[in-house]
């Protein structure tokens, strides 16, 4: 058992059980699906929390498993029950997946943060990513603000915090020294976490960052081998004492520490100066006080992009000053796509936005009750359709003014990344494990496939397939790439030699296929070969990466993003890694290439945007 390094840790079983300040049941990664053995449990959870006399109770998230509008009531008729004071938190199988792309959970229970002070003690609990798509966990930027705002008027003279997250302030949290920075200007007193289905405790920010801050990991609904049963919380004048309690069985002491409001700080490394390789520029263009999901949209003199507070804003490429900034109601995950009637297609939560490009004015509004956009759209090489995926269909619309032309809506969960079109194909993956092409100008399905695998988790739901003049080329959370024939959808090979995951791009001439695979490397494969032939693998210096980030080749160079927010520039000719830019520490949301002007563009889930330009010619 680790030892904290300026308190003593104590097992509980040494001590008497000690007199209740403030008495706190937690409920952590209960995963309930509507008639599993785990709603069972979390019912008699309930009954046992009604029966005792707690001041209040934490849910810590990770109610369901795949974030349906199903799972989330069922979960909350459950929790209605408890006649204790109630905070909800959603985990990352509410953020990463999501029926309602997270706006359900809000709608359920009025928000997806919390604070409470009982006597004088201030709790306080905050929601975490990855949001709609894989990644690690993150927080939010207007939650950090809030946090600090939040605490900031709250704790006045005498009262000490109690931070509640569904991660660990460790690693496993990109932006974590932000968020342990905030917490450390307060009379924080620990941090309580589930997320890893286990007891746990640790120092704050992980051994070596100097932090006595202590923390607790608690146990999951279900440890397995039929140990059911919640963690118990209290809080007195001196100390926090902890306890593992099985259902139907008396509760267990684990760990007692001090209460103490003031602790040494953590350290961390400084973050990496970007230096833009010879013949490149890295500029900022923009740096939001929100976090940002979307991949970017373009037209001659404005980027576009979507923000978590629910903001379609436009910036000048120019000078990065922001154009317009238009509230939605709800986070965005879809890139805004710039139509040909100076407007902008804005795919929201409740249908697609037109919006004016020059003042954001609202032009006309697609209302759908079907369920958010979450995809990335795009508009055909031929200038006349948008393409938008959706919730259980995907949507042909007119390039001019989004106006619906065709919609195939047989598919049985959401689509998320762009699709793939080249001349009268359209191939794109959804989250039902299936692979679709279909005839661009009616909708007609041409083919079907999938990897065999029953869960929709391991599908190719969220990569960008590749067409070449052939083939289609796909990759997804299984670890294959796979060949398929275009014609049909024949399969044509399947290849695991490498990590594959839902990272994908291809060469300008459509002779080779890129993989970003989990190990951090870029593949290169033949695409003309009728059998997998592989060219190179090139270490990107990414280490474990799982972000799903096209792969794009531009102006001879090919651009690949990280889950921690490294941009690496390749020169494929040689092959090199020419430089892995440090540009942040979260997920790159995409790489998008300006149309007008050349320049490559990528967004930061931290809500930064950057730009790279070439200084010495194309």
């Amino acid at each position: 058992m680790k030892i904290f390094k300026t308190f003593l840790i104590l097992l509980l079983s040494a001590l008497p059980l000690a007199s209740s300040g403030q008495k706190i049941a937690v409920l952590s990664d209960v995963h309930v699906t509507p008639g599993n053995a785990c709603e069972t449990q979390l019912r008699l959870a309930v009954d046992e929390i009604n029966a005792a006399d707690y001041d209040l109770v934490v849910m810590n998230g990770d109610l369901g498993n795949e974030g349906s509008d199903v799972e989330l009531a069922n979960v909350k008729a459950i929790l209605d029950g408890i006649r204790h004071p109630l905070f909800v938190l959603p985990g990352n199988h509410e953020s990463t997946w999501s029926q309602s792309a997270t706006k359900t959970f809000v709608d359920l229970w009025g928000a997806d943060r919390f604070v409470t002070v009982a006597d004088s003690l201030v709790i306080i609990g905050i929601s975490s990513g990855p949001f709609m798509k894989m990644g690690d966990g993150h927080i939010k930027q207007e939650d950090l603000h809030w946090l600090d705002s939040t605490l900031a008027r709250y704790v006045t003279p005498g009262r000490r915090v109690l931070s509640f997250n569904h991660y660990p302030l460790l690693d496993d949290l990109d932006n974590m020294p932000d968020y342990l920075a905030v917490l450390e200007k307060y009379p924080v007193i620990a941090h309580i976490n589930g997320h890893y289905h286990r007891w746990r405790p640790y120092n704050a920010g992980g051994e070596g960052s100097g932090s006595d801050l202590p923390c607790v990991m608690v146990r999951s609904l279900d440890l397995g081998k039929g140990d059911y049963g919640y963690s118990i919380v209290e809080v007195d004048g001196d100390w926090i004492h902890t306890y593992n309690k099985p259902i139907g069985r008396p509760r267990e002491a684990r760990y007692a520490f001090a209460a103490t409001p003031t602790h040494s700080k953590a350290s961390f490394a400084p973050r990496p100066e970007i230096i833009a390789p010879e013949g490149f520029e890295v500029a900022k263009v923009w740096a939001d006080s929100a976090s940002v999901f979307t991949r970017l949209g373009f037209d001659a003199d404005n980027i576009y992009f979507g923000t978590s507070t629910g903001n379609a804003r436009a910036v000048a490429k120019a000078d990065g000053t922001l154009r317009w900034s238009v509230p939605t109601g709800a986070s965005l995950f879809s890139r805004p796509v710039a139509l040909g009637n100076g407007t902008v297609a804005v795919p929201a939560h409740d249908g697609i936005l037109t919006l004016d490009r020059r003042d954001g004015r609202l032009r006309r509004k697609y209302a759908s009750a079907e369920g958010p956009y979450v995809a990335d759209g795009a508009i055909s090489p031929d200038g006349k359709a948008y393409i938008q995926g959706a919730y259980k269909r995907m949507e042909c619309r007119r390039a001019s003014d989004a106006k619906p032309v065709w919609t195939y809506d047989s598919i049985f969960n959401y689509c998320q990344a762009a699709p793939a079109i080249d001349g009268n194909d359209l191939v794109f993956g959804a989250w039902d494990t299936n692979l679709r092409c279909l005839d661009l100008k009616t909708g007609r399905l041409r083919w079907v496939w999938n990897n065999g695998k029953k869960g929709n988790m391991l599908g190719p739901g969220n990569v960008v397939p590749v067409i070449t003049a052939d083939k289609v080329f796909t990759v997804a959370p299984d670890r294959y790439m796979t060949a398929l024939s275009r014609a049909d959808g024949t399969e044509l090979w399947r290849d695991n030699s490498h990590r594959y995951r839902e990272s994908l791009g291809h060469s300008a001439d459509g002779k080779r296929v890129y993989a970003k695979t989990m190990d951090g490397e870029l593949v290169a494969v033949d695409a003309t070969a009728p059998a997998f032939k592989e060219l190179w693998t090139l270490d990107l210096t990414f280490g474990y990466d799982h972000a799903p980030c096209i792969v794009a080749e531009h102006d001879g160079y090919v651009y690949v993003g990280s889950r921690r927010g490294r941009l690496a520039i390749v020169d494929p000719a040689k092959p090199a890694l020419v430089a892995a830019l440090p540009l942040g520490v979260s997920e790159v949301n995409g790489i998008d290439i300006d149309p007008a002007t050349g320049d490559v563009y990528v967004s930061l889930i931290e809500g930064t945007i950057y730009r790279i330009s070439r200084t010495n010619g194309r």
